[in-house]
C-alpha cells in the first residue's frame, strides 16, 4: 500500500498532466514541462492531489526562482530580515526545537523487520493519519517543488530526491544545503532507477498542533511525510529523512560495498604537501562540525556516502554542500573560519532559534561577544534574568540554535566536494560526549575492532532530540537513522571495511577520538575539560601519520596509542603549544574499570538484540578478558610509560 497514491488517486501520466494543467499558472506549466520522466510527474501530482495547495512554483534553482523563495519566506513571516545583507532568522516553536522522536515513525508491515531503537506503524494506520492530517492541509499556501541531488551529480552514490512542502524556509535551506538539479533530474533518476520523495507542511504552525506533529518515512516508496513542525530535522526531509533511505540502501542492496554514513567528512595535510582525507561520526551536538572544521580543507560536518571503487580505494562523498551547523559554543578562538562567515558581509545566511537584539543582530550562547540585555528567541521576549516557570534562566539562544549557510563561504570548503569520483578516504573516527572513560585518541588493531568501536559510542545526550536525557548508547552515532535491524547493519560494516577489495595501500585506519574527558575523571575537581578544542587538530595530525606510518604507537587491549614525543612535537608544530607529560599521563592512563564497566554495558544491551554477528560478542570478550588480567597485574590505573616499557 503506497499511501501517497492512494491518497492522491493519480495513477498515469495523463491524469498529472491534466492535474497540472488546472493547478499551474502558464509560468510554472512551463517550468513543469522539462520535467519528463512520468514516475517524477505522478508523485508530484499525488501530493498536490492529497494536500491542495492554492498555488504550486516549480523551483528550477535559477537565481530568479531563489529570490522569490527568499522573498515568499519573509512576507509569510517565516523569516525576518537582520540587519547584515543575506542574512535572515527563523524561529521554530518553543516546544519544537529538536528531532521529535517520540512522533518519529516508521510505516511497516508486521512482519518488516524495523530497529529496535524506532517506533513504528502500520500501512493501514499510517495512511489514516497521513489522510486526517495532510488532506487539504495546503489550502491556502503555497507548494514549492524542489528537485535535488545528495550528492554530485554523476555520483554512484548521489540520490536523487524531491521535496515538497509548503514550508518557504525549508525550500529556502534546501537552496543553500543540497544541489538543485532540475536540469538533471531525468537523467539521473534513469540512470539510477529509484529518486525519494519528500512530502512536507507546517499547516498552522501553532503550538497547540505540536502534539499531532508527525514524521513518517516509508522505506518500502521510499516516502518521507510531516506535518505540522517546522524544525529543519524534522522537515527538511532531504537531510535525515533520506539518510535513512540511503542507509537501506547501503545495508539491503549494496552490503559490504557502500556505506551510508552520520560523518563529517574532512582533509588533514601531512608531509610534503600531501592531504588525506578522514570520515568522522560523532551524534549531533558533540562537536562534528568543529571537528570538520579543524581539518586543513573540509567537505561535510554531518553526512557521508562511501563507497569501494574500482582502484580498490574508499571513496566518500557529501550528500549535502551546505551547514545546518549548531552555533552554540562557536566563537572566534575555536571557531575563526566560520565566524568569519558568520560575522562578516557576504554570505547568505539562515539563522535559528538565536537571539536577535534591537539591532536586528544575531546573538548565541558561547560566542564570547558582549551579550545584549533585551531582545527576541525562541520563547519570545527576552531580557536579562528571565526565568521560565520553573525558575530556571532562559538562555539567549536553545542549545540546539543553528547556522545555515552554504559551505562555498568557508575559506576551507575543498574543490574536491564537487567531485563526483568522492576523496579516497583512509582514516574513520568515532567520537561522542565522554566525560570519563576513554582516551583522546586510540586506534583499533583491526577492521573487526574498528567497527566495535563505532558500535560502541557512549555519549551525553544532546539538545538535538526533544525530551531525551541522560547517557546513552549511540551506535556509530546513527542509531537514530538506521531503518532495519541493528544486526544487518551491523554485519553490513563488517563487511564493508573486510571487503577483500580494498587494496592494502588503502586500508582504512579506524579510531576512538574523545575530547570531552574532564578533570575530574582524571583525579581533579574541575569539570572543565582536560584539554582544548583546538587540540583536536592534533589528534587528526597524529592519526594522519599513524595512516602514513611516520608515528609508533603503544599497543594496548583497547587499541594503538600515541607515544608522548609524537604528540609533543605535533603540539608544538601544528598548533604552537607545550604538551607536558603530566598532561599526556592524566589523558592516555587507562581507567581499566572503567573501560570494563563499559565494555559490559555494550554486552548487556547487544544481548537483548537479534542476530548480531558474533564477532561483536568476540572482540568485546577478548577485550574485557586483556583488561581484567591487566587490572589484576598493573592495579586499576595503568599509565602509558607500563606500555612504554613493553616495547
Amino acid at each position: 500500500m503506497d499511501p501517497l497514491q492512494t491518497l492522491g488517486k493519480i495513477t498515469s501520466l495523463t491524469q498529472a498532466l491534466n492535474l497540472f494543467a488546472s493547478k499551474l499558472d502558464s509560468t510554472q506549466s512551463a517550468k513543469i514541462t522539462k520535467i519528463k520522466h512520468p514516475d517524477v510527474l505522478v508523485r508530484i501530482a499525488n501530493a498536490i492531489a492529497l494536500c491542495r495547495p492554492s498555488n504550486v512554483f516549480i523551483n528550477t534553482g535559477s537565481d530568479e526562482d531563489k529570490e522569490a523563495i527568499r522573498k515568499i519566506a519573509i512576507e509569510k513571516g517565516e523569516e525576518s530580515a537582520l540587519a547584515m545583507d543575506g542574512h535572515t532568522i527563523h524561529f521554530d516553536l518553543a516546544g519544537e526545537q529538536g528531532r521529535i522522536v517520540d512522533r518519529t515513525y516508521y510505516i511497516a508491515e508486521p512482519q518488516d523487520l524495523v530497529s529496535s531503537l524506532a517506533n513504528r506503524m502500520p500501512p493501514e494506520e499510517a495512511a489514516k493519519q497521513i489522510e486526517n492530517n495532510m488532506a487539504g492541509i495546503m489550502e491556502n499556501l503555497t507548494m514549492i517543488v524542489g528537485c535535488y541531488m545528495r550528492g554530485p551529480v554523476g555520483s554512484p552514490a548521489a540520490n536523487p530526491a524531491l521535496e515538497l512542502t509548503s514550508s518557504a524556509y525549508i525550500s529556502h535551506s534546501a537552496e543553500l544545503l543540497y544541489r538543485n538539479a532540475y536540469n538533471d533530474f531525468d537523467r539521473e533518476v534513469e540512470q539510477k532507477g529509484y529518486f525519494f520523495t519528500n512530502v512536507h507542511s507546517e499547516g498552522l504552525n501553532r503550538t497547540e498542533d505540536l502534539p499531532q506533529a508527525r514524521v513518517f518515512m516509508d522505506r518500502k516508496y521510499q516516502t518521507t511525510y510531516a506535518w505540522k513542525c517546522t524544525y529543519a530535522g524534522n522537515t527538511l526531509l532531504l537531510k535525515k529523512g533520506n539518510h535513512r533511505f540511503a542507509v537501506d540502501k547501503a545495508v539491503y542492496q549494496d552490503r559490504g560495498r557502500e556505506l551510508s554514513e552520520h560523518m563529517f567528512i574532512t582533509g588533514i595535510n601531512g608531509p610534503g604537501g600531501r592531504t588525506t582525507w578522514c570520515a568522522g561520526a560523532a551524534p549531533s551536538g558533540c562537536g562534528k562540525t568543529t571537528t570538520a572544521m579543524a581539518g586543513n580543507v573540509f567537505i561535510g560536518d554531518d553526512l557521508a556516502q562511501m563507497w569501494i571503487a574500482e582502484d580498490g580505494s574508499i571513496r566518500t562523498i557529501n550528500p549535502e554542500n551546505g551547514i545546518f551547523g549548531i552555533v552554540e559554543g562557536i566563537n572566534h578562538d575555536g571557531d575563526p573560519l566560520l565566524m568569519k562567515v558568520l560575522r562578516q558581509p557576504g554570505c547568505e545566511v539562515i539563522w535559528s532559534n538565536v537571539l536577535m537584539d534591537e539591532n536586528l543582530k544575531p546573538h548565541w550562547v558561547g560566542n564570547m561577544e558582549p551579550s545584549p540585555k533585551k531582545g527576541i528567541n525562541f520563547q519570545g521576549e527576552w531580557y536579562q534574568g528571565k526565568t521560565n516557570d520553573k525558575a530556571q534562566p532562559i538562555p539567549i539562544s536553545h542549545p540546539n540554535s543553528r547556522c545555515t549557510l552554504a559551505s562555498d563561504n568557508l575559506d576551507n570548503y575543498s574543490s574536491q566536494a564537487a567531485n563526483p569520483e568522492g576523496v579516497v578516504t583512509r582514516i574513520f573516527t568515532y567520537s561522542g560526549r565522554d566525560a570519563d572513560t576513554m582516551p583522546p585518541v586510540w586506534v583499533a588493531q583491526n577492521p573487526d575492532a574498528g567497527v566495535v568501536i563505532g558500535a560502541c559510542i557512549v555519549s551525553a545526550t544532546t539538545a538535538t532530540e526533544v525530551g531525551v536525557s541522560g547517557i546513552k548508547r549511540a551506535p556509530w552515532a546513527n542509531a537514530p537513522f538506521i531503518p532495519g535491524a541493528l544486526g544487518d547493519y551491523m554485519d553490513a560494516q563488517f563487511k564493508f571495511f573486510n571487503n577483500p577489495d580494498i587494496k592494502q595501500q588503502f586500508k582504512p585506519v579506524m579510531a576512538g577520538l574523545n575530547y570531552f574527558l574532564t578533570h575530574q575523571a582524571r583525579g581533579g575537581d574541575s569539570s572543565k575539560l582536560l584539554g582544548e578544542k583546538r587540540d583536536v587538530k592534533v589528534w587528526l595530525a597524529w592519526l594522519e601519520r599513524y595512516a602514513h606510518n611516520e608515528v609508533g604507537y603503544l599497543s594496548t587491549p583497547i587499541g594503538n596509542l600515541p607515544c608522548y614525543k609524537d604528540l609533543a612535537e605535533l603540539f608544538k608544530s601544528i598548533i604552537d603549544k607545550e604538551y607536558p607529560r603530566t598532561l599526556y599521563d592524566m589523558q592516555f592512563a587507562l581507567y581499566t574499570e572503567k573501560i570494563i564497566q563499559r565494555i559490559e554495558l555494550q554486552e548487556t544491551a547487544y544481548a537483548e538484540e537479534e542476530n548480531l554477528p558474533k564477532k561483536l560478542f568476540e572482540i568485546l570478550d577478548e577485550q574485557k578478558s586483556a583488561l581484567l588480567h591487566l587490572k589484576k597485574k598493573a592495579g586499576n590505573v595503568i599509565i602509558p610509560d607500563y606500555f612504554e616499557n613493553l616495547i
